[in-house]
C-alpha cells in the first residue's frame, strides 16, 4: 500500500471512531451517512478549511505543518502513538521503495550485546522491527521455546499468525494478533523502506485471513511495558511483566526483558523453566562433545 493510501485509510478509520458527542458537537438529529465524524466536522475542530482537510485525507500530507498535524490529531482524539504515526506518515510521504535503496541491517547483534543478555538473570531477547528474534539469553530461548522450534530465524509475527501452536501458547491469542499487527503498522510508518517488513506484511496478507482482518483495523501500537500470559508447553500458565528498551543507534531493534514478582505462582514456574533450560543446555553440550 502506498503512503497516500495509508494516510487516507488511517484518517478515515480514526474519524470513524470519534462520535460527535465525544467531540462536543451538538446532535441535531437526522440520519448520519458516515460513522463517527464527517470531514467538515474534523476540519472545523482542527481549524482548517474543508478543502485543505480533504486534501490531507486524500494522502497529500507532504508539507503539512506541525501545528496543523497537531490540530488534526487533537480533533481526531489520537493517542500519543497514533499521533506519532501520523507524523511519521507525513515525514515519509514522498518516499517510495524505488526512490532510494539501502542495505538491510545484518540480522545479528554485537558480541557485547549478547554478553549483556547472557549476564541477565531474567529472560531477555532482541527483536527487530520486522519481528525477527535475532538474539536471546538461555532463559529467553526457554520462555519463547515454541518460537525457536521453527526453521530459520524465529519470527514473532509468523509464529502468531501462521503457526497453529500460537493459539495455545498465547493465553489471549486474539490480543496478541491485534497487538502484533498494530506494532508492525507503526514500524511500517516509521520506515517505509524496510524491505524485510514490507515483504513480511505481504506474506502474512497472502497467507493469513486473521492478519488481513487485524491489519484492516488500521490500529497502531508501541510496546513499552505491560503483562503477558503464556501457556508454556513445559511449565503451563505463566504470567510475566515485560519491559522494552530501545537500542541507541540501531533503529527498530529492541531488548525485551521478562520478570515476575517474587513469591508468586509465576515465580515458581520461572524457576522450573530455568531448571528445564539448564538441563536442555547441558544435554546439548554433551551431544556436541560426543
Amino acid at each position: 500500500m502506498s503512503t497516500k493510501d495509508e494516510v487516507r485509510d488511517f484518517l478515515i478509520s480514526r474519524r470513524a471512531n470519534v462520535t460527535p458527542e465525544q467531540a462536543g458537537i451538538p446532535d441535531f438529529g437526522g440520519e448520519r451517512r458516515v460513522p463517527g465524524l464527517r470531514r467538515e466536522e474534523v476540519a472545523m475542530l482542527a481549524g482548517v478549511s474543508l478543502d485543505y482537510y480533504t486534501r490531507l485525507e486524500r494522502g497529500n500530507v507532504r508539507g503539512a505543518s506541525e501545528s496543523v498535524l497537531n490540530a488534526i490529531a487533537r480533533a481526531l482524539r489520537l493517542n500519543d502513538v497514533e499521533r506519532e504515526y501520523l507524523f511519521d506518515l507525513a515525514r515519509t510521504a514522498p518516499a517510495t521503495a524505488s526512490a532510494r535503496t539501502r542495505q538491510p541491517a545484518a540480522q545479528s547483534v554485537r558480541t557485547s550485546v549478547q554478553r549483556v543478555l547472557d549476564h541477565m538473570t531474567v529472560p531477555a531477547l532482541v527483536h527487530t522491527a520486522d519481528q525477527d528474534i535475532i538474539a536471546a539469553n538461555l532463559m529467553g530461548r526457554a520462555l519463547y521455546a515454541p518460537h525457536f522450534d521453527t526453521e530459520g530465524t524465529p519470527n514473532i509475527a509468523r509464529f502468531i499468525f501462521l503457526d497453529p501452536r500460537a493459539r495455545d501458547y498465547y493465553v489471549d491469542w486474539a490480543l496478541a494478533r491485534r497487538t502484533t499487527a498494530a506494532i508492525m503498522r507503526l514500524e511500517a510508518g516509521r520506515d517505509p523502506l524496510n524491505t524485510r517488513l514490507t515483504a513480511l506484511i505481504g506474506e502474512l496478507s497472502t497467507r493469513s485471513p486473521r492478519f488481513r482482518e487485524d491489519w484492516a483495523g488500521h490500529d497502531v501500537h508501541e510496546h513499552r511495558t505491560g503483562v503477558k500470559s503464556f501457556c508454556h508447553p513445559e511449565v503451563g500458565l505463566i504470567e510475566v511483566a515485560f519491559d522494552v528498551f530501545e537500542m541507541p543507534g540501531e533503529a527498530g531493534r529492541q531488548i525485551v526483558t521478562y520478570s515476575v514478582p517474587p513469591g508468586t505462582d509465576s515465580a515458581g514456574k520461572l524457576a522450573l523453566l530455568a531448571s528445564w533450560a539448564a538441563t536442555r543446555d547441558e544435554a546439548g553440550a554433551r551431544d556436541v562433545t560426543r
